[in-house]
């Protein structure tokens, strides 16, 4: 139930939900911003913008167009790392993301749910970690708490719910072990990104 339902409407007890009130306004701002930036054709112009408004990386990796983002200042992006278009990356809580890891085209990555079970349906947030070269298959989604370890993968369409060891294959809905990576001491780049994508 509301805190305030019931309460004398008074200065002190409606100014802090003023407050509140305008600063979710000027993040909801900020990601539109964000959401229109990320149909700018060039990936340096893109960057900048991004990591001006929070997000940490380095230069040598690549967001595609059309990113959305929740709070980009928790998102960390490691070297020669490549986000696929549309990839939705929520930063309400820590999200790491490796070095030479690969997000598919439209990934969804959340950091925060609703606790189904709560009468005031609370928000309930996991910091998420996906460790290097790690390869997540297009249209899978990750949910919060979860860590995705070194050069694991992650099948398209999956949807991860509890954390995956290093080096194994996961698929389905919830995801669960396919199979194990053979490679497991990988040295590669994922080099250059497509211009103007």
């Amino acid at each position: 139930m509301n805190q305030y339902v019931g309460q004398k409407v008074t200065l002190s007890n409606i100014f802090p939900k003023i407050i509140n009130r305008l600063r979710t306004i000027g993040l909801e701002l900020v990601l539109l911003f964000l959401r229109c930036v990320g149909y700018i054709p060039l990936h340096t112009v893109r960057k900048i913008i991004y990591i001006l408004f929070g997000v940490k990386m380095p230069f040598d990796s690549n967001i595609y167009m059309g990113a959305n983002f929740f709070n980009p200042s928790g998102i960390t992006i490691g070297h020669d790392s490549l986000i696929g278009s549309n990839c939705f990356l929520d930063g309400r809580a820590p999200l790491t993301i490796g070095n030479h890891t690969s997000l598919a085209s439209e990934v969804m990555i959340y950091n925060d749910e609703h606790n189904l079970n709560s009468p005031n349906y609370e928000n309930s947030f996991g910091a998420v970690t996906i460790d290097d070269y790690v390869f997540i298959g297009p249209r899978a989604i990750i949910l919060p708490g979860v860590s995705i370890g070194r050069g694991a993968v992650v099948a398209a369409g999956a949807v991860v719910t509890k954390n995956i060891p290093d080096f194994e294959i996961w698929g389905g809905v919830p995801a669960k072990k396919i199979s194990d990576r053979q490679i497991k001491d990988p040295q590669y780049k994922l080099g250059r990104p497509m211009l103007f994508q």
